[in-house]
């Protein structure tokens, strides 16, 4: 049953926006290990992983906190994983996860009400069940971003007629849902990192805190590449958020790219709506960045850092707001 849906996946690539992902076939080096390990752990390439290839970096990094959170085995069962990854996509307005996740999950569990009330009272799960809950959610809030700036609404090719979609999706649930082992492999993919005190609720998990503090290194390298002035603008808003929404106009987004130098000013619009409001970002935000930085990979380097640093704020919120939170500072 493997077949009819892992080709046409392969071929979605093209669909990826903005960016030229590496064809499976001329896959080399990093790339090659990143693409074997998805399609062996995850059941097919998924795009929101390959879109990240233009950045190898990057691409493993996104891959090895999906995998060690949401696909290995551990305390949490896949399905509890598979609700949270859910709900947090509906609350990014990412159809394109809601849609994949949504077919692997129960229609609603006690998690549900957790990622909802952005991790306060009771948690429905014993502490040490929290790095992979927490660990999903960062991943989602992380990978939701990403989806929004570079596929569309479906994983779903446009020629699938509407009798078959149904189904189809719940056969994309299967497969997601393959048994693997081995916890902590993905993490050999990018070099050793300390973990940063905001990622602290990771800690008590090896192969989650091995996950996310490498890849917090690789997105960190990666905005190496953003001007300063937007990281730290874009460091500041994050700062100061409580995860409301934005409103529906992009305006702020707008007043607040205002500051930075003219030539930043894309940049930091760009990023900002990539934040905090990645369901608004538009073929003309990006157009203005690659008129001033037209290589694939520093687009995928500022979206994967704005992306990342606005996903971990996240999970920093949950983890203090839940009733056994350990407090850290971000390094």
């Amino acid at each position: 049953m493997r077949q009819p849906l892992s080709r046409p996946l392969r071929r979605a690539l093209a669909r990826v926006e903005h960016v030229s992902p590496v064809a499976p076939g001329a896959a080399t080096g990093l790339v090659a290990a990143v693409y074997g390990q998805v399609e062996r752990d995850f059941g097919m390439l998924a795009p929101p992983v390959a879109l990240h290839s233009p950045l190898p970096d990057v691409l493993a990094a996104s891959w090895t906190i999906l995998r060690e959170s949401l696909v290995v085995p551990g305390l949490a069962g896949r399905a509890a994983k598979e609700a949270v990854a859910a709900e947090v996509s509906r609350r990014n307005t990412c159809p394109y996860c809601v849609a994949v996740h949504a077919a692997a999950a129960p229609a609603a569990t006690p998690l549900t009400g957790w990622v909802q009330r952005g991790g306060a009272g009771e948690s429905p799960f014993p502490d040490e069940h929290a790095p992979e809950y927490i660990g999903v959610l960062v991943t989602f809030e992380y990978l939701n971003r990403m989806v929004n700036l570079f596929l569309d609404d479906s994983p779903l090719p446009p020629s699938v007629p509407g009798a078959a979609r149904d189904p189809m999706m719940r056969l994309l649930g299967r497969m997601t849902r393959r048994r693997i082992r081995s916890p902590g492999v993905s993490a050999a993919l990018l070099p050793a990192a300390p973990l940063p005190g905001d990622l602290a609720w990771a800690a008590r998990t090896p192969h989650v805190a091995e996950a996310f503090a490498r890849a917090a290194a690789a997105f960190a390298r990666a905005g190496a590449a953003v001007p300063p002035p937007v990281r730290d603008l874009v460091r500041a808003q994050v700062a100061a958020w409580d995860g409301s929404p934005k409103g529906l106009s992009k305006g702020w987004a707008e007043e607040a790219a205002g500051a930075l130098h003219p030539v930043d000013r894309p940049a930091g619009r760009l990023a900002l709506l990539t934040a905090f409001a990645s369901h608004q970002v538009g073929a003309r935000d990006v157009a203005a960045f690659r008129a001033v930085r037209p290589d694939d990979g520093t687009l995928v380097g500022l979206a994967a850092w704005a992306s990342f640093t606005a996903a971990r704020a996240a999970g920093a919120r949950v983890h203090a707001a839940g009733p056994s939170a350990e407090r850290g500072t971000q390094t």
